[in-house]
């Protein structure tokens, strides 16, 4: 239930708080512990299966086989396969956006329109409106796998999951107090940074953090477009590096090339529909140039996308655009929520609500594949300032410090869409749902650890074929 009915009007805050304890019946703190697969469970191949049908045939096996590299890449393509898990499973009922997709790396600093680095939720392809704690179960499991890829102790894995959950059980309880506009302006920038970590400002964590905050300013489109074009007679053009990059015209030739390029220019019109009037007008001082399909992601391999290189007014003057193709969320299926007519639009719409500080491109839009099939798309800025974490680099005490950026910062998506009251008050001030937590993501990292091998299993049989890339 939502902080406003229909029927009653807006809820007092000690109404919502109710509404929050309420939930304590319908789902116990301690219910969140653990987590044991029933005798009927699903194939996990197949639901990864069911995903590959859709997708371009020729990169599947890239997909596999970046899934296969470890558990913790295989978690990072088996958004789905989680999704049924959770959504097996009895709720809350306390709704938010979700992310649906809410690993560690889905976490990174980004650039806001006023060129501030902040700290936010950077994918929405699975976003839709869900139970809070699916995204927090989510995370907190990503940073056990992750604890374990790197070779650390359970005790080290479970601080660093029970600091994640932590964080975002204070900060959801900081944002109940909290007038409305005072949360929806909220934003992690480099001072809210400063003082998430001032607890744990070491000199290593100091420097670590210096680093990656100035090679993300290095990550612009600037850099992006000097790395994947090449001069060549007839001007600037993308560089072939297939598969991973392959130009339209390396795709397609003769009448079917020009076929396409008209459509992708009817896509680039439709995409520009989306935008503000304003946004509109900066799109049309830039010229088609040159357009590739790309592969992206581990999730998202074998989705369709396209980059997109723009000129302004000379070689000097680029733009790059990132053409994604927003498939059903893997929430759908185990959810109730709204159904969009255009799921570019879906993830648009989503990441508007939770992202502080989104894209002044970000659009959605519909087009005809090289196939025949209609699909939809949302479109953004291929690259603008996004530092990366890498969490195989990290020790121990740096990953508790990533954890506790990444639970604040998901508590604060959240609160912009959900009740923050209702959830502090689910929460509660006590560590009992911290403590559930940490045993829910070491048994999923077991689980996960399950399915990877069931995958690889899958390879050596010949069920699935797998490339390396």
């Amino acid at each position: 239930m939502t902080a406003a009915s229909s029927t009653t009007g807006f809820l007092s805050p000690a109404e919502r708080a109710a509404e929050g304890r309420n939930a304590r019946r319908r789902s116990p703190r301690s219910s969140h512990a653990g987590f044991e697969p029933g005798p009927g469970r699903f194939d996990p191949v197949e639901v990864v299966e069911r995903q590959s049908a859709t997708r371009v045939p020729e990169l599947v096996p890239i997909r596999y086989g970046r899934m296969l590299e470890s558990p913790f890449r295989f978690y990072r393509g088996a958004a789905a396969i989680m999704a049924a898990d959770l959504g097996a499973r009895a709720d809350t009922g306390l709704r938010v956006q979700l992310c649906g997709d809410a690993h560690l790396l889905n976490f990174r600093l980004l650039a806001s329109p006023e060129r501030h680095l902040v700290f936010d939720i950077n994918d929405f392809d699975e976003t839709l409106p869900g139970p809070f704690e699916w995204d927090v179960k989510r995370l907190a499991a990503s940073f056990a796998i992750a604890g374990r890829a790197a070779g650390f102790t359970p005790e080290e894995q479970d601080r660093a999951v029970r600091t994640c959950v932590q964080a975002y059980r204070r900060r959801m309880r900081e944002f109940a107090g909290m007038r409305t506009l005072d949360i929806w302006y909220a934003q992690d920038d480099a001072d809210r940074m400063r003082e998430l970590m001032a607890a744990s400002m070491t000199k290593e964590v100091r420097r670590r953090t210096a680093e990656a905050t100035a090679k993300a300013r290095t990550r612009t489109h600037l850099q992006a477009y000097a790395k994947l074009t090449a001069a060549t007679p007839g001007g600037r053009l993308i560089a072939p590096d297939p598969p991973l990059i392959t130009p339209l015209r390396d795709l397609l030739t003769g009448s079917a090339s020009h076929a396409q390029e008209r459509e992708l220019q009817n896509v680039l019109d439709g995409y520009a529909r989306s935008l503000s009037s304003e946004r509109r007008h900066l799109l049309r001082r830039f010229r088609l140039v040159d357009i590739a399909r790309k592969v992206v992601g581990v999730g998202s391999v074998g989705t369709r996308c396209w980059i997109v290189l723009m000129l302004g007014r000379d070689d000097d003057d680029p733009l790059l655009l990132q053409a994604k193709e927003a498939q059903e969320s893997v929430l759908a299926p185990h959810t109730d929520g709204i159904r969009y007519d255009n799921e570019g639009r879906r993830v648009v719409a989503g990441q508007r609500l939770i992202q502080t500080t989104s894209d002044i491109l970000l659009g959605w839009t519909h087009a005809v594949g090289l196939d025949g099939n209609e699909r939809d798309f949302y479109v953004r800025q291929l690259r603008d300032w996004k530092g990366i974490a890498r969490p195989e680099t990290m020790a121990p005490g740096m990953l508790r410090l990533f954890a506790r950026l990444c639970g604040a910062s998901l508590a604060r998506a959240h609160a912009r869409s959900g009740d923050p009251i209702a959830i502090a008050a689910y929460l509660g001030g006590g560590d009992r749902f911290d403590r559930a937590l940490v045993l829910f993501a070491q048994a999923y990292a077991d689980q996960n650890e399950r399915d990877f091998e069931a995958l690889g299993a899958a390879a050596r049989s010949g069920r699935v074929s797998t490339a390396s890339l």
